[in-house]
């Protein structure tokens, strides 16, 4: 039986199988970390299943240059494989690196870090501009140029998400970033109770002051310093003490000899005060 060929629909490209010596790795490759036991894993289906999903590749001046498909290539040279499906893309230098960073970010395998880091790249190398770049590849809120290296290799090792970071950047104490980051990780804080622990740390809660009970009678005071006085003067301390009074206040003077022979009397005298 003949199968008529449907002409209603135009074709998007021809799978090839390319031989894997001629298929260079891909230049533009956002990510940094490949996890070793996952390729054998993958080396495994392969083994046993082929390549379903072909690579994208696009020529280059000897070959071919990888622009999707990291993974797999690399899992077909463990295995051994001779060839693998490609799909020949025609695309610039620069495309090739936009279009390796969009096929990681629609994967989710690409850690914050690694998505900045592949922006910086691509805006380095081509001169373009970050807020076009980061539009096109659908990131926003996820810039680290503000960060130190320091703190961006941390923001690395705790994988925090893009509404943390954008937190961390509303954190006024720079100087604890490291602190927040652990704190963040160890406790496995959501989104919104990352939101509300910045906001806590912004602006502390101000305990109030306590509230002393206003006392009428001022002679209380009085008595508790002639109190004194006499407590002194029971210890053998020939302390001794002038009292004078106004409208407006009273006024104490006590006086307390350095040695016990001091020959001051111990009783109170009366007098304006010095």
């Amino acid at each position: 039986m003949k199968i008529k060929s449907n002409q209603k629909y135009k074709s998007a490209g021809t799978i090839l199988l390319i031989p894997l010596e001629e298929i260079k790795p891909n230049p533009f490759q956002p990510r940094k970390d490949f996890d070793e036991a996952g390729l054998q894993r993958l080396a495994l289906s392969v083994r046993y299943n082929g390549i379903i999903q072909p690579l994208v590749i696009r020529k280059a001046d000897s070959g071919y240059c990888l622009i999707s498909g990291e993974r797999r290539l690399r899992a077909a040279g463990i295995v051994g494989l001779k060839t693998v499906p490609c799909i020949v893309m025609s695309a610039t230098d620069f495309e090739s690196a936009v279009f390796s960073v969009i096929e990681n970010i629609q994967r989710r395998e690409l850690i914050e870090n690694e998505k900045n880091e592949a922006v910086e790249a691509v805006c380095r190398q081509f001169f373009a501009d970050r807020d076009k770049i980061k539009e096109r590849l659908g990131l926003i809120g996820t810039d680290l140029s503000g960060f130190s290296l320091e703190v961006r290799n941390k923001i690395k090792e705790k994988n925090l998400t893009d509404e943390q970071i954008s937190e961390l950047l509303k954190l006024k104490n720079s100087e604890k970033i490291g602190d927040v980051i652990d704190y963040i990780s160890e406790n496995s804080l959501t989104a919104g109770e990352t939101v509300e622990y910045i906001k806590n740390l912004n602006s502390p809660v101000i305990r109030p002051q306590p509230k002393f009970k206003k006392l009428k009678d001022i002679r209380i005071f009085v008595n508790t310093i002639k109190h004194a006085v006499d407590t002194m003067q029971a210890v053998g301390i020939n302390a001794v003490s002038a009292e004078h009074e106004t409208d407006a206040y009273y006024e104490y003077v006590v006086r307390i000899p350095k040695t016990t022979t001091s020959p001051v009397s111990s009783e109170r005298y009366a007098g304006s005060a010095v």
